[in-house]
This record gives C-alpha cells, structure tokens and sequence, in this order.
C-alpha cells in the first residue's frame, strides 16, 4: 500500500450540499441530491473501464448479480472508471459517485478510491440485499432496487483510519480477523493494527524462535472476569490459546490488501512481555522462571520487562522484528513501549555499569536508550517505529511515530516536537471500556460512551495539522472472551470513530448520526453482526454531598449521595423509583439531582422516549451507590 500520509495534505472539497435524507456512515465531503431515481433490474449492465484485473475482481466482489461487460457499450446503465472526476482534484483514496435517472457512474484517480466508492455505493443498496458475514446478495432481486439521484464527491479527512484488535488477551481465530477486517473496510477504515504479543500470549510464528508459540501462546483456560481470575496452579495443563502461522499472516495480510487495509503488526517491548519471558528467562533481568498468567496480579511481583542492558536482549529482538518485516510489507513496525515496570531494571547488576557509561540518570532514560537501538533495528529492517506515548518519557527516538492513548498530551507534546502522531485518547478510541451505565454493561472498566467516541478530535489547537496522521479504535480483549462480545463493544462506537476520522468536522450532526445508526442496525441484522444499544440507557453519577462524619453522640453519621441521572439521547424522559417497585411513566420524573433518601436500598431508572420504553431500566443496590460515590 502507498504512503498513507498523503490526505493529510490533499485540498478539502468544498461541503456545496449537504443532506440527513441518506442512511450513509461515514457521511460524505459533499452530497447534492437530484431529480429522480435510477432503478436496478436484472437486466442492469456494468460496463468496468479498466484492464486493470484487481478492480474487475473488486467491482464483482462488492456488486455481485450485476453482469459485467467487456466494454462500455450503450446498454451498459453503471460504469466504473479510473480517471480523475471533471472538475476535482481527488486524492487517491477519493471518489465521485453520480447517480441519474439512466444511470451510475463511478469514477475515482486510483483503486482505493473506487474501492470506497463502491462501499458508499452498497450502503445505498436496500439492507434486504446483505447475507451473514456482510456477503452480498449474489443475483439481483426480482423486485426493483431504486437508488435517489445524486452526485457524491468524497475523500478522507485523515490517511490513517486505523482499528486495533488484542489478539494477546483472547486469541481469534484466522477466519474472524478476516471477518474484522471486513467490518473495517465496510466503514472506510484503512489500518489494521494487530496485537501480536502480550503478557498473555505471544500470537505469531517466529521460525528461528520456535518455542515462543509452543510455549508462549499457551496458557492456563479460566472464565470470569480479569481482576478475579486465580493465578495458574504449578503443572497445570495449559491448554488456552493458539497462535497465527506465517502462512496465516500472509494470507491475512493479502485479504487486507484486497479491501486497500494496511496491516501493522506489533510486538510490545520491553514491557508486556511475560509469554516471552515465560519462554526463555534470560531476557530478563532476575533471569527467574515464570508462568503466563491468565490475568494482571503479577504486574510489578513478577518481571515482565526484558533486560535492556544486555546485548542478547537485541539479539532476540533482532530476530523477532527480522521475521516479522519479512511478513508485513507495510512501512511501519510498532513495538509497544507502554506499561514498562522499571523497579527490576533500577536494581540490575548489568543495568548499572550500562547506565553509567551512557549518562543515564533515571529508568525512564534507560527506557529511551532501548526505544532508540531498537529503532535502529526497525530501521535496518526497512520500517518505521511507531510506539505508545510513553516512548516520550527520557527522550523521544529520533524518527518515531507516537499513538497517544493516555489523553493528548502525550500526542501534542510530540507533534511540538516535530514527530507524527496517531491520536487515540482511551476516553474516546478505547472500545473496551464500559459504553453504558455499569449497573446493565459486561464487567470492564473506565467509561467511553457513544458520545464521547463522537466528540472526538484528532487535531489539538496548538499544533501543525499535517503531524497529526489521524486515530484509531482500540478493542483490547482482557473483558471480551468472545468474537460475538468484540462485536458488541465494538458497533456502533467505531462507526463514530469512522465517521471523525473520514468526514469533514464541519458535518458531523449528533441526531443524524444516531439516525443513521439505526438504520445500519438493520443491515448488521441482514449480516449476523452483533452490536450494542447501551446508548439508549439511562445512567448515573453519584457525589458525597458531606464528607463521614462523628456526631455528639459518637455515633457515625455516614455521607449523603447525591444523585445525578443522564441519557446520551436529547429528549429522553427518565423516571425513578427509591422504593423497590418497578418505575413506569407514571413514577417520579427526574428533573434535577437529588439525594438518596435514607434507609432506602436501591435505585431504579427506566427511560422513555416518545412515551415508550427505551433501552434497558436500571436496578443499582444502595452498596454500588456507595463503591461508586468511593
């Protein structure tokens, strides 16, 4: 895949017109509407004007049903062209779509721009044309498929639409990475960023290691939730896991170019690296045997940060980052770089002398002093580093490329100092975290609700918009065991992810949107695809109103809860109960915070919209009420 840096600098197209008549996600640069409609039929013709044999292939893939022609000829009614649109200056992810009563033409100046062409170009298909999987209807219904007379012209905002996928934590199979990618390339995403290595499992063939996977992608099975889980017992069989094959990786890599997806492989160091660790001890600096521990109890007990003071510690790096350039064609290598416990390395015997002969003063410098041979490494293997923003922390490497995930700061901070930037805040881009109120949600932690993953902006005020590449989503999987649960977490939050990072900032219209949403629920119905309505829940957010407290008497006064209810959606009614019974439209309607009334044990919520039910109602025991409040 060419450099993706290049929208970052391409000519805005100007919004001329703008319309919430169509159901499409991301919304386009610029939609006019026409007169009139163009009707599909069995008969409809498609005439490809290009030899070229990837965008036949890719036209028959995404328009199934539709007979092709050789060449253009007079009965052919939907062209697709690879040319520059009259009148526009597109960059090469860019597309015009004209639709009219005779026809449709589709033209764009490279692949990647007819291949999103023809994405918008599905979503405007009726959803009674999706099959499981998002496989198109294979021939063309009897009945008569209409599409509005309309001219889109479209590029993206930012060149780096990315997603994450923690393949570490829970381990999917072949088939469902290529069923995720399928997801991104639907909704314009262009990156995939894939967690091969982790604490947890150590996920890809390594030929001249060949014990990290028979070893380190294994481990002890439990269920539960991530806090909870016991620790391995000694001999226990490990039986949890699996790991991709090199042939695996190369056939996944060619599906995601395919669909124009570059794929990013990463291998966390010199923290999160306990299945390595676990696999040979030496990395290490205590050199001790471990398990791979099938939770996070072991963080700062065990060391699972390797050594980075001796000189086999870049041997093994060497290797690892060789195999893995050979398998990835993309430009980049990311390498993690967060989390790093550095309470071993301050106490290291081979730390100490290499601190000193190089004028490091703190661990955090020792940390930047192994980013920086490591990206010579990355370098020599013909890539790019890309680490998380604690690579910052004792000096930046010279060419690296920050994700920024603990807020901006950390992104900005870089930018100022002249580096690119992946912005991708866990407050908006972290799709593991809970998306509704605790008390109705999977057990997980933090909070990125559907409004927060929609009010994200990639470019901060204070730097150079061409540093900032773009963002992405990030799925870690410690709380989602299951593809079907990754589905949830995911949808609809990342379409509004795709939406930030694909449309013009200027477009983005919050009631639309979640109209839009809704009706892409339909189509994920019509294909199998799970996903979440936490938006429209009611929560809550509790406040000491007093601090605890002895009275006169000696007896222990405790706090009062003050108690404030929400709804994502404007317009939404909210009734409570404090009594035990069930709330209903006729009960208390919340106006304003109020105290928790005492002696009272829980607290019930329903939202209504429209005078129905919404969502899922509430029940918080009076004991949440308080952890919260804690």
């Amino acid at each position: 895949m060419k450099s993706i840096v290049y929208a970052l600098s391409l000519l805005s197209l100007p919004v001329f017109a703008q319309t919430t008549s169509l159901n499409l996600i991301p919304q386009p640069q610029s939609v006019v509407l026409g007169t009139g409609k163009f009707t599909i039929t069995p008969q409809t013709q498609l005439a490809v004007l290009t030899p070229i044999r990837e965008v036949r292939d890719m036209v028959q893939t995404n328009l199934p049903g539709l007979k092709i022609n050789d060449l253009a000829k007079p009965t052919s009614n939907i062209t697709v062209r690879l040319a520059q649109p009259r009148g526009a200056v597109l960059g090469p992810e860019g597309y015009e779509l004209i639709v009219s009563p005779t026809g449709i033409k589709l033209t764009a100046p490279q692949a990647a721009g007819l291949f999103y062409g023809l994405q918008t170009l599905r979503q405007l298909l009726p959803a009674n044309r999706e099959r499981p999987g998002f496989r198109f209807a294979s021939t063309v219904p009897k009945a008569t498929t209409t599409i509005p007379a309309l001219t889109i012209r479209d590029q993206p905002r930012f060149g780096w639409r990315g997603m994450m996928l923690d393949v570490s934590r829970s381990f999917f199979t072949k088939d469902y990475v290529k069923r995720f990618i399928d997801l991104m390339a639907r909704y314009k995403y262009n990156v995939f960023h894939w967690h091969l290595s982790d604490d947890q499992g150590w996920r890809v063939e390594i030929k001249s290691l060949p014990r990290l996977t028979q070893v380190g992608a294994w481990r002890a099975p439990r269920m539960g939730r991530w806090w909870d889980r016991p620790n391995p017992v000694p001999g226990e069989p490990q039986t949890y896991g699996g790991f991709y094959t090199q042939d695996d990786v190369r056939e996944v890599v060619r599906y995601a170019q395919e669909r124009h997806i570059m794929v990013v492989p990463e291998i966390d160091m010199p923290g999160h690296m306990l299945a390595a660790i676990a696999t040979y001890p030496d990395l290490t600096c205590s050199g001790k045997q471990v398990p791979i521990y099938p939770n996070g109890k072991f963080y700062k007990l065990e060391d699972n940060t390797i050594n980075p003071c001796n000189d086999s510690t870049y041997l093994f790096v060497d290797k690892v980052l060789g195999e893995i350039a050979r398998l990835f064609p993309g430009p980049y290598i990311h390498v993690g770089g967060d989390e790093a416990f550095k309470g071993f390395w301050a106490n290291c015997d081979a730390c100490k002398p290499v601190m000193a002969a190089n004028g490091l003063k703190t661990v955090e410098e020792l940390q930047s002093y192994f980013i920086k041979r490591v990206e010579k490494i990355v370098q020599s293997k013909g890539k790019r580093l890309i680490g998380w923003d604690e690579i910052l922390e004792g000096g930046l490497a010279p060419n690296a490329t920050v994700m920024s995930w603990r807020g901006m700061k950390g992104g900005t901070e870089a930018a100022k100092q002249g580096h690119h930037v992946i912005m991708t805040p866990y407050q908006n881009c972290y799709m593991d975290l809970y998306q509704g109120d605790p008390s109705s949600e999977p057990s997980t932690y933090g909070l990125n609700r559907l409004t927060s993953s929609y009010a994200f902006e990639p470019v901060p005020d204070s730097v150079r918009a061409e540093l900032i590449l773009g963002g992405q989503a990030n799925l870690w999987t410690e709380s989602v065991p299951t593809t079907r649960h990754a589905e949830y977490m995911l949808w609809p939050r990342s379409f509004a992810t795709a939406e930030v990072l694909w449309s013009p900032k200027t477009t983005r219209n919050w009631p639309d949107f979640i109209r839009r949403v809704e009706s892409h629920f339909t189509r994920f119905d019509a294909a199998g695809i799970n996903y979440s309505r936490s938006y429209l829940n009611p929560f809550v957010t509790i406040q000491r109103q007093a601090a605890i407290r002895v009275n006169t008497l000696g007896l222990i006064v405790p706090s009062l809860l003050k108690i404030t209810i929400g709804h994502e959606l404007a317009g939404t009614d909210l009734f409570y109960t404090t009594d035990n019974t069930v709330p209903d439209s006729l009960s208390t309607r919340y106006v304003q915070p109020f105290v928790f009334p005492k002696g009272a044990d829980r607290l019930r919520i329903i939202a209504y919209r429209n005078g129905k039910p919404v969502g899922l109602p509430l029940n918080i025991p009076v004991a949440d009420l308080e952890a919260r409040a804690r």
